[in-house]
């Protein structure tokens, strides 16, 4: 039986630095490496592909494209403890925690510069 994913790729300038960041920092585990090339990693639903720049995913990409306003979206169950064990990572954000009537963000990148976001819903009374 294979198991549906939604799957988002990610080009980055080094595979094996993105498996790293994504399995030690946000919990994601290796589905496929085939370093230096190509890698996905999976967490719950979600399959990122990292693709390499010798991957054909990021050959078919017109020159001058790159990573862009678009994210990947975590949800976090507490996101001030997230931000704090990150941070004693050396884990850098590239924004200040917002909050909004729907929750909490704060953004990350890895190491290539992609977007991640960690988000807290709000509580909703029942």
């Amino acid at each position: 039986m294979t198991r549906d994913y939604a799957s988002v790729r990610y080009l980055v300038d080094d595979v094996q630095a993105a498996v790293e960041f994504y399995t030690s920092h946000l919990g994601f585990t290796v589905n496929m490496s085939a370093a230096p090339a190509f890698a996905d990693v999976v967490r719950g639903p979600l399959r990122l592909l990292l693709s390499g720049p010798t991957s054909s995913g990021a050959r078919a990409t017109p020159a001058g494209t790159g990573p862009g306003a678009n994210r990947i979206h975590l949800t976090i169950d507490d996101l001030a403890a997230e931000i704090a064990r990150l941070r004693e990572c050396g884990v850098e954000f590239h924004s200040d925690v917002v909050t909004g009537p729907g929750g909490s963000q704060i953004l990350l990148a890895d190491p290539a510069g992609n977007l991640i976001e960690l988000f807290q819903p709000a509580d909703r009374p029942e």
